[in-house]
């Protein structure tokens, strides 16, 4: 595919398409000089091959086995595949490349992530998860259909096994067997859902011991967050990151903010009445 500046890998092809150089996170001068026509590559016009001059590595690689191993063997220290590998296996081999003209999206950052995930909630995605030429499948789980209560949901993806009361869902992502309780509002956040449900016994423990059941609580609002899975969120917590915060460590450790980006990892809890 084609790079923007500042990509992780970029490489050069001749006529042939056969791999000339392989640069790892080139930057000024480096980046430079790995710059190369995309107008015939891509089909693209003078303009855009100007503003697009660079083709990116997607990561995607298929090896024949024994000259992989070859080249392990003779460097036992090697680790990377982008800095060590493909370098030296161009100055030994036939390495091609395979242009690639569909979508892709480098996921490497917090921001990158999140608005990958999030462009698919929008009305025409560059990503589309229906297309009946190129059926995606996932894994069966054999949950539930999700069952949702007096609930406002626009520009969403809802999984399965969901349960969700009197909730506000706004160009969001809810993964499987989330629970959003009554009040709460959802607005461009991921929401990964959890692994199992909870019985009722633990959750009446948990709240008896002030612990938030495994989902949303009520009343609670969330903005522009990456929830993980199993996160306890308990009611009128607010989620919002106000103050525009680019990057800080919540005080026990609940939750982050990454590119301005709330997140919340695996297995968190975050005390009802939390503001961030």
């Amino acid at each position: 595919n084609i790079a923007e500046a500042g990509i992780r890998q970029t490489l050069k092809t001749d006529a042939d398409g056969r791999i000339t150089e392989f640069s790892e996170k080139p930057k000024g001068d480096a980046l430079e000089n790995m710059r190369v026509d995309t107008s015939a590559s891509f089909g693209l016009s003078g303009t855009e091959a100007a503003e697009r001059p660079f083709l990116a590595s997607m990561g995607i690689y298929v090896f024949k086995y024994d000259a992989l191993e070859k080249l392990l063997n003779e460097n036992p220290g090697w680790v990377d595949f982008g800095r060590e590998i493909i370098p030296e296996a161009i100055k030994r081999h036939n390495v091609q490349a395979f242009l690639f003209k569909g979508y892709w999206e480098d996921i490497g950052t917090i921001s990158a992530f999140y608005k990958a995930n999030l462009d698919m909630t929008s009305p025409l995605p560059q990503f589309n998860f229906f297309d009946a030429e190129s059926p995606i499948y996932t894994r069966a789980r054999y949950l539930p259909g999700s069952k949702i209560q007096n609930c406002h949901v626009r520009d969403s993806f809802i999984a399965d096994g969901c349960i969700l009361n009197g909730a506000e869902i706004a160009g969001s992502i809810v993964g499987i067997r989330t629970r959003i309780a009554n009040g709460a509002r959802i607005e461009a956040s991921f929401l990964m859902g959890a692994d199992y449900y909870q019985t009722i016994d633990d959750m009446m423990t948990d709240m008896r011991s002030g612990i938030p059941p495994i989902g949303i609580g009520q009343d609670t609002i969330i903005r522009r967050a990456i929830v993980d899975k199993n996160a306890r969120i308990g009611a009128r917590v607010r989620l919002l990151n106000e103050q525009n915060i680019e990057n800080l460590d919540g005080p026990d450790q609940g939750y982050y903010i990454r590119d301005h980006i709330i997140i919340v990892p695996k297995n968190s809890i975050v005390v009802d009445g939390t503001v961030v």
